[in-house]
């Protein structure tokens, strides 16, 4: 007879953080959302109270970060996995540490100006470029298979939470230290996260020289057919191209409109968006249970129906007590897309063919990257010409409505999204 009486092992109790690799990556993971959430605040900051920038000037930063995603994310998947990952993750942290440190030792030295921001914007944003694709392939070295669905989900819970309190502690930082001086926290946090990642004795297993003898131009190719041809991914990706657009013209300009529409006191500022983006965490948590009681493509649906039309909300934000249409329009708006992005990621895992997986990610997220600089830049460009307000009631009115872009695709006649493509991919020849 089995003995019942014991205690639970660790494992059981702390789940994968009870392994020591996975526990470092952990919480180099949880202390770089943090950093992403100061700088998030403090860098148009930056811009913003130090150097006087316009509106347009915020959005090109804002830009910047991205454009490294539409220019080099492609090419970085193959590069990455021709090399090393931990290497490369380790290499990132370090460049991006001199590279922030720069900032405010040229504000200290008198010597700061918007292209030095601009530049810094576009080479950090190549190393995150190059670490995040490093990472996604370097965690099954660290994480059994078995144990990768709960490790990604404690990655994410992880930076969900983390990115709540980061744009608070950006406010406070400039209050205390000034904006430039705030942006310390990344340096600290990048070196924190090298020192993480060289402590994790996992390396990962000896590779075959070849993997694939196809042209890479042809894996591309294979991977963006499949994806253009399918008839759920294809409205997924252009709904998620949309949102993307929009949004990220909503969160470039709502730090303007915050400060100078609304005369929101910088202190304050990252304390609205942190209340905002609980609506992260929400829609993190309603996801599954909306699907396990209606079915995954039907609370998609309605999520979307439901909660898009809130961007709405956020426009009408006023000094005192209309602080609180910004709080629950942002945090209703970001509750339903993060929803919705939980479901239909674990669709995407799911329902691709495995030999295709990769390649389908990588035009996924390639296609949903390259509308985030072109929000950016919009948002910029309206700020000039319309105003802070004007801009967010346009961004706004493009986020609102996408919902139908779901509700028009085969989505809406279905419970529950399928589980395999309704027809086979073409073959897929591998390296003998």
């Amino acid at each position: 007879m089995t003995d019942h009486s014991s205690p639970p092992p660790r494992k059981a109790l702390w789940g994968v953080l009870a392994q020591r690799d996975f526990r470092l990556l952990w919480l180099s993971n949880a202390v770089t959302g943090l950093a992403k959430g100061v700088t998030g605040v403090v860098l148009p900051l930056i811009a913003l109270l130090n150097l006087s920038a316009s509106p347009f000037e915020v959005g090109l930063l804002a830009a910047a970060v991205w454009l490294p995603w539409l220019v080099i994310g492609l090419p970085a998947g193959a590069w990455v996995d021709s090399k090393s990952r931990r290497p490369i993750m380790i290499a990132c942290h370090a460049i991006a540490a001199v590279l922030f440190a720069s900032i405010p030792v040229a504000w200290w030295l008198d010597i700061l100006t918007y292209g030095h921001l601009l530049v810094i914007a576009l080479l950090t944003g190549t190393t995150t470029v190059l670490f995040q694709t490093a990472y996604n392939v370097y965690l099954p070295t660290v994480l059994p298979k078995e144990d990768l669905i709960e490790g990604n989900a404690k990655l994410q819970g992880a930076e969900a939470a983390t990115r709540i309190a980061g744009p608070a502690l950006g406010g406070g930082l400039v209050t205390a230290l000034g904006a430039a001086t705030g942006l310390l926290i990344e340096v600290l946090s990048c070196l924190f996260c090298l020192v993480c990642i060289l402590l994790i004795r996992s390396r990962e297993p000896a590779r075959a020289k070849q993997v694939n003898k196809e042209p890479f131009t042809r894996q591309i190719a294979i991977g963006l057919r499949f994806v253009v041809k399918d008839p759920y991914l294809r409205p997924i990706i252009t709904y998620g191209a949309v949102v993307n657009l929009g949004l990220t013209g909503y969160t470039t300009i709502q730090i303007v409109f915050l400060v100078q529409s609304v005369g929101v006191d910088a202190s304050i500022v990252g304390a609205l968006v942190a209340v905002a983006g609980l609506g992260g965490i929400l829609g993190s948590l309603i996801a599954r249970p909306l699907g396990r009681r209606f079915g995954t493509a039907r609370s998609v649906v309605v999520c979307q129906l439901a909660t898009g039309p809130f961007a709405l909300v956020s426009p009408l934000t006023t000094p005192g007590a209309g602080l609180i249409f910004y709080c629950v329009g942002t945090c209703m708006l970001i509750a339903g897309i993060v929803s919705c992005n939980v479901v239909l990621g674990s669709f995407r895992q799911a329902y691709c063919p495995p030999v295709l997986l990769g390649r389908v990610v990588a035009t996924s997220m390639f296609v949903l990257h390259s509308t985030i600089p072109v929000g950016a830049l919009l948002a910029g460009v309206l700020g000039d010409t319309v105003g802070p307000r004007a801009t967010m009631w346009i961004m706004a009115a493009l986020i609102a409505p996408c919902g139908l872009i779901l509700l028009l695709s085969p989505m809406r006649r279905r419970r529950d999204l399928p589980s395999e493509p309704a027809t086979a991919p073409h073959p897929v020849h591998a390296a003998g």
